[in-house]
């Protein structure tokens, strides 16, 4: 038997999205739709005084325009992370105030897309504009501490004082836009009292319930549909206005109605990653261990919701500490509510942590990979809670015998090749290992062939191809006979494609199905003849319904799922802390006439428990690498603090990584086994990939050059005259 669990089987979905048989959600056809298009504000804080829509109305096919002046009388459903499933905790609409640049104001609807973009080019809106405070260091940002998600142990100034070496420094990472290859778009088709909508999901559950709320009906009444996603890593996670509005606008005019989100009106109706300021106090003994961790984030958020990732909890649990203390401060601006984005509280908050325990490696005149050994721990230090495995070290070892690290030189500057200074860096990647309640539907029948069905995602990231492996694996099947249909609010409730938690979730579920198929058929997936124990059984097919909650979960964590509750648990919990770990080395070369920078060399080693699968596993960790590589050097929305527009709100000046920023990039996979974290053993990888690689580059970077850059991205500018 070949293509069970932790075979590298190609992409089963592969032929359909090469030969263009795939369809994403914009791709779907429906009998005469209408057309809509967004209008969006050109200032940064005010009002709108009036709406000219005589011109716009000339346009011949023009059949309405909504703004606070015609509304879709909507209802705010809660923004996902106080409990509800959108992204923003306002109604659209609902007056004339315009709280960011960007916003959307109006919304033109035609009889075709180039009408309703030319009718929304002609609405004239006039404004009483503000100055807005839309970045750190402007007037009239409104911080707010955030004590409920403060940590603390132990007694931190007693602590930093017995250190013989500290660190006390701010670091800064720049706001970060989604540019995944799938545009935003929403179709909405109305049949009856009933509505099916095609969006791009990463949780169809959340967003029927959320549409329905905003509604005013029945989520019964609605139907999500979103089989495949080109891309979506956060950014397709929560509900954005524009679905909900082009449903209204649907009912309203009795026709189906099609939005196509432009590149440009991406960066602000949709969410993004947030600017961050960060704080580190680190100390340690002569001998390296830590005796102090402080770690303080303020992050920016829009002015009506409070977001805010707060990645100090997860800093604070990475190594020893005699004591540790943590906090965040919300900055509420002149921008729109932030959300999730590919790691979106380790990213930002693990650069820099690692950028810190490599400026104490220095100060202690020690190997930074020694330093990190010296603090490994087997429980995590506030609580004194212990992992359910923890192979940070065997990663560094991995990686670091591949990358050469024996030959490291600590040196500043002791690296050359001719004109280019040689920097090499390492950090740690982590993720907390998180799960939520799932439920599936298996059918098996006597002709060898099995259908699974759940309401979960593929982002691109093979869940296809690995959930098609579970349950052959379960069933005793070849893999090319199992079909896996996803993405649809009419199959069985899954988890939100977000966090890691998809495999872990999914495939615990699923083994639970195929073994009460199993036991029902009197057989196992070892010794199965399919034909022989249907005849026994004298059915022609056996279908089984299974529900799975993690260990944490709230009491009827399973009914929840019927009410589109995400109930993701894991991480740092009660009984164990559960993480997946990883070590990622980093060579980089700058020029010393130019500053050019290059990363010819980016390796990681990751321990994740049980790999379903080493080709997409291998795939996940290079992306999110390469990714890294994105956020320490290129990645960075610009913001204009004068008005609080973005100025590259399009890809030619939004820089992303090619194929020719790494030549040479590696994920190598450390064996781990795992029998407490969830019953399949596995661990999310999707996102840990991403962790570590900012601050290997910047830590690479100061080895080269002696410059110490604690922002990113890190630019050509900030070495300038060194070498």
């Amino acid at each position: 038997m070949t293509g069970r669990i932790g075979a590298a089987v190609s992409r089963i979905d592969a032929r359909k999205k090469v030969m263009g048989e795939a369809r994403y959600a914009a791709d779907f056809a429906v009998p005469n739709p209408l057309y809509a298009h967004l209008v969006t504000s050109t200032i940064g804080r005010g009002a709108i005084t009036g709406i000219d829509e005589s011109e716009a109305r000339t346009v011949p096919g023009l059949r309405e325009i909504f703004s606070h002046a015609n509304p879709l009388g909507l209802e705010p459903d809660g923004m996902f992370s106080t409990g509800g499933h959108a992204q923003q905790g306002w109604e659209p609409f609902a007056g004339p105030d315009v709280r960011f640049y960007g916003e959307t104001v109006a919304m033109v609807v035609a009889d075709d897309i180039l009408a309703a973009r030319e009718a929304a080019k002609r609405l004239r809106v006039a404004y009483s504009a503000e100055a807005p405070a839309a970045v750190f260091g402007a007037e009239g940002l409104e911080p707010e501490e955030l004590p409920d998600m403060a940590l603390s142990s132990g007694d931190l100034d007693a602590a930093m004082e017995a250190a013989a070496e500290r660190v006390e420094v701010e670091y800064d990472t720049a706001a970060n836009t989604h540019n995944a290859m799938e545009l935003f778009a929403t179709t909405a088709v109305w049949s009856g009292k009933d509505l099916t909508l095609y969006v791009p999901s990463q949780w169809v559950e959340g967003f029927r319930a959320g549409v329905a709320s905003e509604l005013g009906i029945a989520p019964e009444r609605v139907r999500i549909v979103s089989p495949y996603v080109g891309g979506g890593f956060g950014g397709k996670g929560s509900l954005y206005t524009f679905t909900p509005m082009v449903a209204a606008a649907a009912r309203r005019l009795n026709r189906p109605v099609k939005l196509y989100v432009t590149r440009e009106q991406g960066f602000t109706t949709a969410s993004y990653r947030a600017e961050t300021q960060q704080s580190v106090r680190l100390g340690a003994r002569a001998d390296g261990r830590f005796t102090g961790f402080e770690h303080k984030g303020r992050e920016l958020s829009s002015r009506p919701d409070t977001y805010v990732v707060n990645g100090a909890d997860k800093t604070a649990r990475m190594y020893h500490a005699d004591a540790v203390r943590t906090g965040v401060t919300c900055v509420h601006a002149d921008r729109q509510t932030p959300g999730f984005m590919r790691a979106p509280a380790e990213t930002p908050y693990y650069f820099a942590l690692e950028s810190a325990v490599d400026e104490l490696a220095r100060r202690l005149e020690m190997d930074p990979v020694e330093l990190r050994r010296r603090n490994d721990i087997d429980a995590e230090p506030v609580n004194g809670v212990p992992y359910t495995s923890r192979s940070l070290m065997e990663c560094y070892d991995m990686a670091g015998e591949a990358f050469g690290w024996r030959d490291y030189d600590p040196a500043v500057g002791s690296m050359r090749d001719g004109d280019w200074l040689v920097g090499w860096g390492c950090a740690t990647a982590a993720y907390p290992t998180q799960m939520a309640p799932c439920a599936v539907r298996v059918h098996f029948d006597r002709t060898g062939r099995a259908r699974v069905m759940v309401a979960s995602h593929d982002l691109g990231t093979g869940a296809y191809t690995v959930i098609a492996q579970a349950a052959a694996e379960g069933l005793g099947l070849e893999v090319d006979r199992v079909e896996v249909e996803l993405g649809d609010s009419r199959l069985p409730p899954g988890t939100i494609a977000g966090g890691s938690i998809s495999t872990a979730s999914n495939v615990s579920v699923i083994q639970i199905a195929c073994e009460r198929i199993m036991q029902r058929l009197g057989t196992t997936p070892e010794r199965i003849d399919v034909a022989a124990v249907f005849d026994a059984f004298g059915q022609g097919a056996i279908e089984e319904y299974a529900e799975w909650a993690p260990r944490g979960s709230r009491p009827n964590a399973r009914g929840g799922l019927y009410g589109a509750e995400v109930g993701i648990v894991g991480g740092p919990e009660e009984e164990y802390t559960a993480f997946a770990f990883g070590a990622e080395y980093a060579e980089v070369r700058i020029n010393r006439w130019t500053r050019e920078i290059r990363v010819p060399r980016l390796y990681g080693a990751f321990a994740a428990g049980r790999i379903m699968n080493e080709k997409t596993a291998t795939s996940q960790y290079l992306g999110g690498m390469i990714w890294g590589l994105g956020h320490a050097l290129q990645e960075k929305t610009e913001i204009d603090p004068r008005t609080g527009a973005v100025m590259n709100d399009n890809i030619s000046e939004y820089i992303v990584p090619v194929n020719a920023d790494v030549m040479d990039v590696r994920a190598m996979m450390v064996p781990e086994e795992d029998t407490l974290v969830n019953p399949a053993g596995i661990k999310g990888i999707g996102e840990i990939g991403i962790v570590g690689t900012a601050a290997a580059i910047a830590n690479a970077v100061h080895h080269a050059t002696g410059i110490r850059v604690r922002h990113v991205p890190i630019r050509v500018e900030d070495l300038i005259g060194t070498g």
